[in-house]
């Protein structure tokens, strides 16, 4: 089949190659997917060039999150899955072979069932920031009359958090840094959007809370906006932290004494049951229709991502080429592919 994957650390155009690997087969508990879209998350970036880990195989196929169809499974798996329409997620969590090639084999309950009304490009935007959401709004116990932070509301997982905990009856506060993103934000379902560039954080939050605070926060760079959690939480609210943008963060002490709760995600509690419990949930809101994929800055195939980076689709040889002669992709303006959308 083919591939795009890299031998070693590096940026995109250094080390990414396209071309033919090794076919893979479902063993046991396993389906394979026939892919039609791969998704790119910012972690398949920071891994790539080594940033957050060194690549730990002799050769790697990036991607965690893509959909497609079952087309074989492994043995103690039912043969009524083929031709199921799936999304994937974790495809590439440690492992070796992720989701941007042709074909993926991965254990059967990481290929969900995808709705039909949803097309695949919405269904590989669903696993690492949707799971991510779905996770953090469990954590902060997120509940009618409830009012979380969502930091960062215009990216991906704080929209998909946006939604979730609007579903569950909370006001949702959340922070973003532009009128553009504030849009985003509002869009998703927040009842109010904070400017951390132009606002006080701590004061609109108050001000909005009635002075009492937001009884959870989620957050997204807990080394940048540490120091904001005495101003914004309740007292003994919740942090819920699933990602930071350095190594150490300087958490002031008041807010560690109270605060009851902070969990960094699936370390703690990434268990089978909770993995099951969030998927369930994640189904069911597709199902019904009630939430709106985010599908990210662009659309490109492996091809073109290819000549992008510098490479040959037919060949896998790195070439020459101007800027001017790459693909179009924009960076800016955020695309959303709601549930009603037309099948692929």
């Amino acid at each position: 089949m083919r591939a795009a994957y890299y031998e070693q650390n590096g940026s995109a155009r250094e080390v990414l190659r396209v071309g033919d690997v090794e076919t893979p087969q479902a063993g046991p508990g396993e389906v394979r997917v026939k892919l039609a879209t791969s998704g790119v998350n910012p972690s398949d970036v920071k891994s790539r060039q080594g940033s957050t880990r060194k690549i730990a195989w002799p050769r790697l196929i990036p991607q965690s999150d893509g959909a497609g169809v079952i087309d074989q499974v492994g043995d103690g798996i039912a043969k009524s899955r083929l031709g199921e329409r799936v999304w994937v997620w974790n495809g590439q969590w440690k492992r070796a072979f992720g989701t941007a090639a042709e074909l993926i084999a991965l254990p059967a309950a990481q290929a969900v069932k995808l709705p039909d009304k949803i097309s695949f490009e919405a269904g590989a935007c669903l696993g690492i920031p949707a799971m991510t959401a779905i996770h953090a709004v469990a954590l902060a116990g997120t509940e009618k009359d409830s009012t979380v932070l969502v930091a960062g509301g215009a990216g991906s997982v704080g929209q998909y958090a946006i939604q979730f905990a609007k579903a569950q009856g909370a006001t949702v506060l959340a922070t973003i840094s532009s009128p553009e993103k504030a849009a985003a934000a509002r869009e998703a379902g927040a009842d109010h959007t904070i400017d951390y560039k132009r606002e006080d954080v701590g004061e609109r939050v108050m001000e909005l809370t009635g002075k009492r605070g937001v009884d959870a926060v989620i957050e997204m760079d807990l080394a940048a906006n540490a120091k904001l959690i005495p101003f914004v939480l309740r007292p003994k609210g919740s942090v819920i932290v699933y990602g930071t943008g350095a190594a150490a963060a300087s958490l002031p002490v008041g807010a560690l004494i109270e605060a009851v709760a902070a969990d960094t995600g699936f370390t703690k509690t990434d268990t089978a049951l909770v993995i099951e419990s969030l998927l369930g949930t994640v189904s069911k809101t597709l199902k019904k229709g009630d939430v709106v994929i985010i599908t990210g800055f662009g659309k490109f195939s492996v091809a073109k991502r290819a000549a992008r980076a510098g490479v040959n689709p037919r060949t896998g040889e790195r070439v020459k080429i101007k800027a001017s002669k790459a693909p179009k992709f924009s960076a800016g303006a955020t695309l959303k592919a709601a549930v009603s959308g037309k099948k692929k």
